[in-house]
């Protein structure tokens, strides 16, 4: 059992950066591949990026690349999605999930976070 806690979240101008940490409980956090999905207001939610259980692999939406940096630290249970040049299309709340693997699709994660709100104004 993994229990995920978002925080970071906050209101930002347009180019700014902001930091969103997951906090996890539960000893085996370092086998979970570990990702980041948004959703914005009346739209779907969308996978943003995604580490492997060991950091050594990492991949991103084709929307954040270059721009966004996802990692981890396994000693703190924690998983980091660096935000820079928000923009306001960025404006969503922003959930952390845990998966055996890597993986695109939401189906095959078995934990979430009840999600941080980020909103970047223009």
């Amino acid at each position: 059992q993994v229990q995920l806690v978002e925080s970071g979240g906050g209101l930002v101008q347009a180019g700014g950066s902001l930091r969103l940490s997951c906090a996890a409980s539960g000893r085996t956090f370092s086998s979970y591949a570990m990702s980041w999905f948004r959703q914005a207001p009346g739209k779907e939610r969308e996978f943003v990026a995604t580490i492997s259980w060991s950091g050594g692999r990492t991949y991103y939406a084709d929307s954040v690349k270059g721009r966004f940096t996802i990692s981890r630290d396994n000693a703190k249970n924690t998983v980091y999605l660096h935000m820079n040049s928000l923009q306001p299309k960025d404006t969503a709340v922003y959930a952390c999930a845990a998966a055996p693997t890597e993986s695109y699709y939401q189906t095959d994660y078995d934990y979430w976070g009840q999600g941080t709100q980020v909103t970047v104004s223009s």
